[in-house]
């Protein structure tokens, strides 16, 4: 009996549930980094009307660079994590390609996965540069 492929739909699924986490995990950090821009911007608005000293602000730039770092490198890090499980996702997907079956009076015909097309990378030989040898000159020695 002929069988066609069957995609382990659990791991698919799982997948999926990996994808929207590591999204909604960007977006989080994305929505926190815009509310910590905010939350600057009303500082610098203060120190220009006066509200606060400049050693408040200067306080708040350090606070602000380190948080700002922190974040991008959990999106940047949530992002590499996205694009691992994508990769997954694709591979369990592109191994589902469908094998030819032919229905004929004698039977089904076909059932051969198509064999992968590869290349032939052409052979280059390097060439040779030949090195010139410098020879130095012998110095006379000058007598008195």
């Amino acid at each position: 009996m002929v069988r066609v492929k069957k995609m382990n739909e659990s791991l698919f699924a799982k997948l999926h549930k990996e994808l929207t986490i590591a999204g909604e995990l960007i977006r989080a950090r994305q929505e926190e980094k815009q509310g910590l821009l905010d939350e600057f911007d009303q500082e610098s608005k203060r120190y220009f009307f006066g509200k606060i000293s400049q050693r408040a602000l200067v306080s708040s730039v350090k606070k602000t660079n380190n948080e700002l770092k922190r974040l991008d490198k959990t999106i940047r890090e949530a992002i590499g994590r996205l694009r691992s499980v994508a990769d997954r996702a694709t591979k369990l997907g592109s191994a589902q390609a469908p094998i030819g079956f032919r229905a004929t009076m004698t039977g089904i015909i076909g059932g051969k996965a198509k064999k992968k097309v590869t290349k032939k990378k052409k052979i280059t030989k390097k060439k040779t540069v030949k090195k010139k040898v410098v020879r130095k000159k012998a110095s006379k020695k000058k007598k008195k």
